[in-house]
């Protein structure tokens, strides 16, 4: 049985098409299709549902996806064994919410071209549920990602909690609200929140369906200061982490607004498949590193950096 068979194979259904598997693995798409084929014929079953778009493996195409990870990981994990001193080679495939991009992009990925100089470190960001998707697709080696409380990754997932922030709700200066502000008082104005699957506004969202009152967006804008920006103009509401409230440009025109019954919190996680093979210790790594960063400590020593603040959620997860 050929491996080049497996992994284009495995590449289809990462991909979901013929045609994107042929990008990723630089052939083209009738190669793909011939080695598809090839395994077919040396398993004696067909691999995926003909005629059907887009692609779906068959029963038998699942259980071949789980045991041809192993395979290529575990010829993956020889080549590691056998490289000198034992050095991690290939890909490691990060996903990012875009909450936590600006803290993963600097000491944590410095600590892995630092610790594994022979590894290649990809990063994707997105929205949260999007990057378990890959994950679980195996799309995607590990994740970090941003959750409202209460909500956990997926049970497939090793999932291990990072840190957590407490969000508070913004609005303009001049906002005309009551002196003891309820949900209710809020429900009568409109909201600047971050696309469907944003954590903050799930985290709205969930709260004012279960109070049985009116959640409306009135602008979807793509990063926090953006929406800050927003609120302090009088467009709506807006959710934000102390941390970077404090920090922005911002800070002096807009107004939190203090909600004695609404305490949201947002929830870090690290996630990924449970069988990581040579991937193992550079997950690990960018975990620890990444905990460091959120929590404001020193990269190096883990020590609390004055001028850090303890987490930082820049888009919501």
């Amino acid at each position: 049985m050929n491996t080049r068979d497996i992994e284009a194979f495995l590449a289809v259904i990462e991909t979901g098409s013929i045609m994107a598997a042929a990008a990723r693995l630089n052939l083209t798409q009738p190669g793909v299709t011939r080695r598809v084929q090839n395994l077919e014929e040396q398993l004696g079953t067909a691999l995926f549902e003909r005629p059907a778009k887009p692609l779906r493996p068959t029963l038998a195409g699942r259980e071949a996806y789980e045991h041809g990870r192993r395979v290529i990981q575990s010829i993956e994990d020889l080549r590691s064994g056998a490289a000198p001193n034992g050095a991690i080679r290939g890909e490691l495939r990060i996903g990012v919410s875009l909450d936590l991009s600006e803290a993963a992009l600097a000491d944590p990925v410095d600590a892995l071209r630092e610790a594994f100089p022979d590894l290649s470190v990809r990063i994707t960001t997105g929205w949260s549920p999007s990057l378990s998707e890959e994950v679980l697709r195996n799309q995607t080696d590990a994740a970090a990602l941003s959750l409202p409380d209460g909500t956990r990754p997926p049970e497939e997932l090793t999932a291990e909690a990072i840190a957590e922030q407490p969000v508070i709700v913004v609005g303009a200066r001049g906002l005309d609200l009551p002196q003891t502000v309820t949900l209710r008082d809020l429900a009568r104005h409109a909201w600047v929140v971050g696309q469907t699957g944003c954590g903050f506004r799930t985290t709205l969202r969930r709260r004012f369906e279960a109070e049985g009152l009116s959640f409306v967006v009135g602008v979807e804008a793509p990063s926090t200061d953006l929406r800050l920006s927003l609120a302090a103009r009088g467009m709506g509401l807006a959710l934000v982490t102390p941390a970077h409230l404090a920090r922005s440009s911002w800070s002096e025109q807009v107004r939190p607004i203090d909600l004695p019954d609404f305490a949201p919190v947002i929830r870090s996680w690290l996630v990924h498949r449970p069988n990581t093979g040579r991937l193992r210790r550079p997950i690990a790594l960018f975990r620890d590193a990444l905990t460091r960063a959120l929590r404001g400590e020193d990269p190096v020593s883990g020590d609390r950096a004055s001028t850090s603040a303890p987490f930082d959620q820049e888009n919501g997860g």
